[in-house]
């Protein structure tokens, strides 16, 4: 298991300094000038040439990444040009919201599909499977933005059951937060629950036609034992695959639907930071959410190992 972690972990170097390549790039090539955002648009092209010298904007772009990488290695991810604050300090405040949202919609997704799933792979070309296969199509087709107005409208609007928007840390009021984390959870988990759906089908209809199952059925096992206990672990490995390259999904659906719920997280810092040319917040929001999904991977290859001895003999 240490020799599969030394591994994974050996490939996830050069993948991160490529993002960080690509984060540096493309933030960079966004149109606008930071120096506008510290001045304000009626300062003098002077002004904002000696701004430009004090923020280095006037070396080579090469140079510029070898000092932000360098500070960021140190664990300074610069200032807010908006605001002055350090840009760690705001990541840390709105990630715990992030991470939140993104492990309650994977819950979701996880309770709706899989034995959404393991239902339709039971009962196959029935009406059971034929309403999974659709409930599953309509989940992926909608857009997360549509989703969120969708739930707000009908569970906000109309029952009055929840409320539309808001925040409150979860260790200040429990309550509270778990019932505005509700409609974002659904919006994002809704999706992803589709696409487990299929997936766990797919796994169970292969699973449930092996000799092990046959044989187990044979000898007398109750069916839920060789449904959960020999068919259900067989099947999760491609199902915990599709969790994991969806990680990156999840957090990209965050970011639209903290926007539509005011949820103080990441996707919000990013939106914000976009509308307002902060290139810093921008940089160190998107860098963040790269390690994020790239450290997701890597517990999903090492789940891999839990799940399948095979894996860890490789």
């Amino acid at each position: 298991m240490l020799r599969l972690l030394a591994s994974r972990i050996a490939q996830v170097i050069p993948v991160l300094f490529v993002m960080s390549l690509a984060v540096f790039a493309l933030t960079d090539l966004l149109p606008g000038d930071p120096t506008i955002t510290v001045l304000g648009e009626n300062a003098t092209p002077q002004q904002r040439e000696v701004l430009r010298k004090e923020m280095g904007l006037d070396r080579p772009a090469p140079l510029r990444y070898l000092d932000w990488m360098g500070r960021t290695l140190s664990g300074d991810l610069g200032r807010s040009l908006r605001t002055r604050e350090p840009v760690t300090a705001m990541i840390a405040a709105r990630l715990p919201v992030t991470v939140e949202l993104t492990i309650l919609s994977m819950l979701v997704a996880s309770l709706i599909g899989i034995p959404l799933g393991i239902a339709a792979a039971l009962k196959p070309n029935s009406w059971i499977d034929f309403a999974v296969s659709v409930t599953a199509l309509a989940g992926m087709a909608l857009p997360f933005f549509w989703a969120g107005i969708l739930l707000i409208r009908l569970f906000s609007i109309q029952l009055g059951w929840l409320p539309p928007s808001g925040y409150v840390p979860i260790w200040v009021d429990p309550v509270r937060n778990l019932t505005l984390m509700v409609l974002p959870s659904l919006t994002v988990g809704g999706a992803m629950a589709g696409l487990i759906m299929r997936q766990t089908r797919s796994a169970m209809l292969q699973t449930l036609g092996q000799d092990f199952i046959r044989t187990a059925r044979a000898k007398g096992v109750p069916e839920r034992t060789v449904v959960v206990r020999h068919g259900l672990r067989s099947a999760l490995l491609p199902v915990v695959t599709v969790i994991g390259l969806q990680s990156g999904a999840l957090i990209g659906g965050a970011v639209v639907t903290e926007t539509i719920f005011s949820l103080p997280g990441l996707g919000t810092m990013i939106v914000d930071g976009i509308f307002q040319r902060d290139f810093a917040v921008i940089q160190g929001a998107l860098l963040t959410v790269v390690l994020a999904v790239v450290v997701v991977n890597l517990l999903t290859d090492l789940t891999y190992g839990l799940l399948d001895r095979r894996v860890r003999l490789a």
